[in-house]
């Protein structure tokens, strides 16, 4: 059989793993999304709409690098011995991700969630994985 140590170093190395997964995709999203607002105030693309898509850009890679490390705070979580400070740890760590990523949310659709989306901020929100794949064809 195999020990517990050896499965508990075995899921903090999957662990750091996925931390550093969640790290490297925000750093990505702010390079990759950097880049096409270079190029497009290169090619003198509206300033204003242009602006609006890196916002965008940058939230949706911060959004998702999010979502990695709370899913590797409950993985580290669920494999440790459960215990009230954990576990109330753990809940501190996702209430205040949870409170970043509904903030961006909030930036991105530039709305309320509770709120009907007005056509011009769901098309911003629509249109930035065409400038995306825009980019990925030239």
């Amino acid at each position: 059989w195999i020990e517990r140590d050896s499965i508990l170093s075995g899921v903090e190395a999957v662990v750091l793993g996925v931390e550093l997964l969640g790290v490297a995709i925000v750093l990505v999203a702010i390079v990759l999304a950097t880049v096409e607002f270079i190029r497009q105030r290169i090619t003198r693309a509206p300033a204003e709409e242009t602006y609006q898509h890196y916002r965008v850009s940058l939230a949706r890679g911060l959004l998702l690098g999010l979502e990695i490390l709370i899913a590797a705070d409950v993985i580290r979580t669920v494999t440790e011995q459960l215990t009230l400070d954990g576990v109330l740890t753990l809940g501190l760590l996702v209430l205040v991700r949870t409170f970043l990523t509904w903030s961006l949310v909030v930036e991105i659709e530039q709305r309320w969630p509770w709120n009907a989306a007005s056509p011009s901020s769901q098309e911003l929100f629509d249109s930035a994985p065409e400038a995306e794949s825009d980019a990925e064809d030239r």
